[in-house]
């Protein structure tokens, strides 16, 4: 794994956007120009791109947007290790107390960045590590089978989890960086981040965001990875509530 430091002479930022990727190369310059767009003099941000083992000209690309775009840093994993593990790894590379997740793909819309940011931030600063701040996606523009998929799971899991967030699968969420690192992390759980966040004694507020159809590049997840996997996990998840504990803390020195 290596990372590029090329932005370590910054000022410290606010925000991170975390944004794993996968053979993204069409998607790389296109995404960080836009992330760039709504948030560049709204607050000090830095872009946590975290390359998961692809195999085409992602890397290439990458470093091309690191010389148009300071504010971006990016780590590679030697090989793939999933979404999640992709995100965890981003996560503890930023510098920010405060982080976004996008999906690298382009359906997220990063100008529904500092709504999210907005929220977290009404917040009283010690509340702030108990909210997840989720995206809604309005008008999906996926084709049926995913769709179908994706409604099947939400139902269940929200059934099961009782997790209070009508769209647990949209990439484009915001939380603290403390909060995340306090999670139990395992394959699949950044599908989870809300059930996870309940289950430490926060909250989840769900804020309407657009969605955009895939422009460039082809989808990395299919109905198994959508559907029969995250069934899957949802067993894992209820055994964690189960057995969770949050202690009222009394005093503290």
């Amino acid at each position: 794994m290596t990372q590029d430091t090329s932005s370590i002479s910054l000022p410290l930022p606010d925000l991170a956007v975390v944004v794993p990727v996968k053979n993204e190369a069409d998607n790389i310059l296109p995404l960080v120009g836009e992330i760039y767009a709504a948030l560049d003099g709204r607050t000090a941000f830095e872009i946590v791109y975290v390359d998961d083992g692809s195999d085409d000209i992602t890397p290439t690309r990458l470093r091309e947007a690191q010389v148009q775009f300071p504010r971006l840093r990016v780590v590679r994993h030697r090989q793939s290790c999933g979404q999640s593990q992709a995100v965890a790894t981003g996560v503890k590379a930023a510098r920010a107390p405060y982080i976004a997740t996008l999906d690298g793909d382009g359906q997220n819309d990063p100008a529904d960045i500092p709504a999210l940011l907005d929220r977290l931030l009404a917040e009283p600063a010690a509340e702030r590590d108990r909210l997840l701040v989720a995206g809604h996606r309005q008008k999906r523009q996926d084709d049926s089978i995913r769709l179908w998929s994706s409604k099947i799971a939400n139902s269940i899991r929200a059934s099961l989890l009782q997790d209070d967030t009508p769209d647990t699968g949209c990439g484009l969420k915001l939380f603290t960086r403390e909060a995340f690192l306090d999670m139990p992390r395992f394959n699949h759980m950044h599908r989870f981040l809300p059930a996870l966040m309940i289950r430490r004694g926060g909250k989840v507020v769900s804020v309407r965001v657009n969605h955009r159809p895939r422009e460039r590049g082809v989808s990395k997840y299919g109905v198994w990875n959508r559907l029969w996997v995250g069934i899957v996990d949802i067993f894992g998840v209820m055994w964690l509530q189960a057995r969770a504990s949050v202690p009222a803390i009394e005093s503290q020195d």
